[in-house]
């Protein structure tokens, strides 16, 4: 068994089909001056032909992932528009005097080569971007078929260096089981698309492969994990394909809980939200049994385009989310890039530490041109839903005064203009930094309600930046610091009398939740997939259980006990339920 990176959650069993990379041969050509003319047609003639290809893939895309998921091929289409881009192809005809698929395919290799070196995980990912599209244009220019996987065999496991969002795109989800790559991260445009489409995928396993996979390999992946096995002994199998089908018989059977309301056996009603990024992240959600919006992630709407969106462009997004959810909860997140998400178009400054740099509120505060764009948007979609607007990685009471004074701006132009929104809109921040959890007191007296970003607070608590595969074994979310974290902000929430709620991946963590009523926090934001399993222990767990488990779980002194104590719990309770 080898360990590479769980990207997209899922279990597949199956052969193995070796992708070829996506090169093409291109043989050196030299040209004369009288050439150049018909040589920078050939090459507009492929952009042409390229942009209609991509437009048609976005276009089918669509209806399968969502407008926002397809919009990673309008980032396609802006590298082909990109002076930049068709500048080098240009210089490199005329002062080399070489031909169109020639100039292009250096022009990539010079682009590639510049974001592969670097430090910026991000920008490594944009290379691909051009790479994909790079070779899309080369295929046009040498006549040459597109690589295809095979469409009348048995279903296979993918195995590819690297895949484009492109060569995704073009997979029949009937065929492909899942995916394998070498290269790759979580955040790239390729993983994004598979957890949108479903297929579980493991990346970044090159470092633990001690021989290449080859087309015809049984193989087993677990996309949640990043654990890949390849020829794996009958037992192994037996294992896997049992808790595949448990996987799949317990998502049918939560299927009945989907209406049922979040309420322990003794009364505590524990709002259960998702996360999204959009509108068909919305759908899963709500047919997966979500009571409404937790975490809108509204960066997503910038991403994988050429210009900031315009107010009229994220109202409509704002408000068909709040028409769909009738009246629920919808919590959108003021604009979060920075860290590891960056904008194309945007200059992000070069930073030894970026996660405690240029990011989130600050960006928003210092750009407050575009914050108030955004602002306007939220409050306008508030006219046709129950949104609350949030505010990510606050520090202090003078950003939540200074976000709320644009804010203020903002309402005020709407009053002018004649606008309606909701005067009484409801605003919060997240929690994610020490220094916010130790000011919660005081914080507590500016907003109306809080959100404990856990993925961040462990990260910063603990001074473990969770990307590093080095140090990634300390990141521990049931670190006893962070419970003493978790506890001081709950406890200033209900002391000013304001809502307080979770929306980091121990969210949806089910070990956590006997932790969560012992708290008394009052709701839970997550993915999709983990809301049904998470209402189904809610509605057989007491919270007056809990209290005594919140007493223990606050005297351990490790993440080793903490974790034992809560598995005792659980194990308790499940035994109690066995028994009737």
């Amino acid at each position: 068994m080898i360990t590479g990176i769980g990207a997209s959650p899922g279990i597949a069993i199956g052969k193995a089909f070796v992708l070829p990379n996506w090169e093409w041969e291109v043989p050196e050509q030299r040209i004369d001056v009288a050439d150049f003319a018909r040589e920078f047609e050939r090459v507009y003639e492929g952009i042409r032909t390229s942009k209609h290809e991509i437009q048609q893939i976005r276009d089918e895309l669509c209806e399968v992932v969502g407008r926002e998921e397809s919009h990673i091929f309008d980032a396609h289409i802006a590298i082909l528009d990109d002076p930049v881009f068709m500048n080098e192809i240009q210089g490199i005809i005329q002062r080399q005097y070489k031909a169109a698929e020639v100039a292009v395919k250096e022009a990539i290799d010079h682009f590639v080569t510049m974001f592969d070196l670097l430090d910026d995980d991000y920008m490594k990912e944009r290379a691909l971007d051009i790479k994909d599209v790079g070779n899309r244009l080369l295929k046009h220019l040498l006549g040459v078929p597109e690589i295809k996987l095979p469409s009348d065999t048995q279903p296979f496991i993918l195995i590819a260096k690297e895949l484009s969002p492109s060569q995704l795109v073009n997979t029949n989800s009937d065929h492909v089981l899942g995916i394998v790559t070498l290269a790759g991260s979580t955040t790239s445009h390729t993983s994004i698309m598979a957890r949108a489409l479903g297929i579980p995928l493991v990346v970044g396993v090159e470092a633990a492969l001690k021989e290449p996979i080859t087309t015809g390999q049984s193989l087993i992946i677990n996309g949640t994990d990043g654990a890949v096995y390849i020829e794996p002994d009958q037992d192994t199998i037996s294992f896997y394909r049992q808790l595949q089908q448990r996987q799949s018989d317990d998502k049918r059977r939560l299927q009945h809980l989907v209406n049922t309301p979040s309420i322990t056996p003794d009364g505590k009603a524990l709002r259960l939200d998702a996360n999204i990024s959009s509108l068909k992240e919305l759908d899963i959600a709500l047919a997966g049994g979500a009571a409404g919006v937790g975490l809108f992630r509204t960066e997503f709407l910038y991403m994988d385009r050429n210009r900031f969106p315009k107010e009229e462009e994220q109202l409509a997004v704002y408000r068909s989310v709040a028409e769909k959810l009738g009246g629920e909860n919808l919590v959108i997140r003021t604009l979060d890039i920075g860290g590891d998400k960056h904008l194309d178009y945007f200059q992000h400054p070069e930073e030894d530490n970026p996660f405690m740099g240029y990011r989130a509120i600050r960006i928003s505060l210092d750009r407050k041109d575009l914050f108030k764009t955004q602002l306007r948007a939220i409050l306008r979609a508030s006219a046709y839903g129950n949104i609350k607007l949030m505010y990510p990685l606050i520090t202090s009471v003078d950003e939540v005064r200074a976000a709320n004074e644009v804010l203020a701006e903002a309402k005020s132009e709407l009053d002018a203009e004649g606008l309606d929104y909701d005067r009484d809109v409801e605003v919060g921040i997240m929690i994610e930094v020490p220094a916010a959890v130790m000011i919660a007191d005081l914080l507590a007296c500016e907003v109306d309600f809080f959100s404990i970003g856990t993925n961040d607070l462990v990260q910063f608590t603990l001074a473990v930046d969770r990307m590093n595969e080095e140090i990634s074994h300390l990141y521990e979310p049931f670190h006893p610091a962070l419970l003493r974290m978790l506890k001081l902000t709950v406890d200033a929430a209900k002391a000013q009398g304001i809502r307080v709620g979770v929306c980091g991946e121990l969210a949806g963590d089910m070990r956590a939740l006997p932790l969560w009523l012992s708290l008394d926090v009052d709701g839970l934001s997550m993915s999709a997939h983990s809301i049904l399993p998470m209402k189904e222990r809610v509605l057989l767990t007491e919270r007056k259980a809990c209290s005594g488990i919140g007493e223990k779980l606050q005297r351990c002194r490790t993440s080793r006990e903490l974790i034992a104590e809560l598995q005792i719990f659980m194990d308790k309770l499940d035994e109690k339920t066995a028994n009737g």
